[in-house]
């Protein structure tokens, strides 16, 4: 079998996700194209999407109980995980339910009820909260998380907001330089900068008291020095 890392889980999730939220509008639309020629063909949409959906929600299910086992987690995402499972579960109970009915009755002349909608959407409520928790797992929790991206590199050249990556200082506008202590400082890049630069002469005596050093410092905008 293929592998997909860590599991195979997300891929049959987003199946599930597009199925039965199709399902919801389609049933929507069977309630709002009444006595129209497009009707007919609305709930046989409808009901296939909720078939299908309801069928990939299943394979998730048990691609998610071997996830739930196996992914590397710590206390928080153990937490996290754990809740959307719980979801998982009812909002699999559901659409289990709900697909068992449908199947019995689907061959009917009538209108689909109030109340199927009212059911529907309860459903799709269920599988949004499920998704969303499913989601801050991963996003928030790092489950399943292989390895991180780097935030700097050739082709990346978008922002970030404070706070969410790597400082907001525009790197195109500041230069690096090794000074003599052998650190490596920010100067400011001061080309496009028309004030003027004072340099201030200062004298240091050696540490054996014998004799002493020289050494300038220029003062650029009073943003910051550069030592020469």
């Amino acid at each position: 079998m293929i592998e997909i890392i860590p599991n195979w889980h997300p891929l049959f999730v987003h199946f599930t996700i597009a199925l039965l939220s199709m399902a919801t509008l389609f049933f929507l639309a069977v309630n709002i194209f009444i006595n129209h020629s497009i009707q007919g063909q609305l709930r046989v949409l409808a009901y296939w999407n909720l078939w299908l959906g309801t069928g990939f929600a299943v394979i998730a299910a048990i691609a998610g109980w071997f996830a739930y086992n196996s992914v590397v987690h710590d206390t928080p995402s153990h937490t996290a995980m754990t809740e959307h499972r719980n979801w998982a579960l009812v909002t699999l109970t559901v659409y289990i339910f709900i697909s068992l009915w449908s199947v019995k009755h689907h061959k009917r002349t009538s209108d689909i009820g109030l109340n199927f909608i009212f059911i529907i959407l309860m459903a799709f409520i269920l599988l949004a909260s499920t998704g969303w928790r499913g989601s801050e797992a991963v996003y928030r929790y790092g489950l399943g998380v292989m390895s991180l991206p780097k935030v700097e590199g050739e082709g990346h050249a978008h922002e970030h907001a404070d706070g969410k990556g790597p400082s907001s200082l525009d790197v195109s506008k500041v230069k690096k330089t090794i000074g003599n202590d052998g650190y490596a400082h920010e100067d400011p890049d001061i080309s496009n900068k028309t004030s003027s630069t004072k340099t201030y002469e200062i004298v240091i005596p050696n540490n054996d008291g014998k004799g002493s050093s020289k050494t300038h410092v220029d003062i650029i905008n009073n943003h910051g020095t550069h030592k020469h």
